[in-house]
């Protein structure tokens, strides 16, 4: 789980014009980039530091790369109401971090 204090950045794209730009801009703010198969190897080519989304899922991409992000541990912290106790429970019962993704 990540600390209450570190930003990710979630990134998967299909063009990766730029890449590199966004990857370092969004690593001198302060992010931990999160990233999926060839997004992720480009980052690194880029010799950047990222963690590739399965480290954080426990499960590999599957469909052919098609389904790589749609897993809890994603989305529990990006859709949890921070307000709503119930939701933080969720979170903390499952290891999920709320600031683990940033919005």
């Amino acid at each position: 789980m990540a600390s209450q204090s570190e930003r990710r950045a979630l990134i998967s794209v299909s063009d990766k014009t730029g890449l590199d730009t966004l990857a370092k801009g969004l690593l001198d703010l302060g992010f931990t980039l999160v990233s999926t198969g060839g997004t992720a190897r480009a980052i690194e080519e880029a010799g950047l530091p990222v963690t590739k989304v399965e480290q954080i899922t426990n499960f590999p991409e599957m469909l052919d790369g098609r389904v790589k992000t749609l897993h809890p541990a994603v989305h529990g912290g990006i859709l949890a109401r921070r307000a709503v106790p119930s939701h933080m429970d969720a979170l903390a019962t499952h290891g999920i971090g709320p600031s683990t993704w940033w919005r």
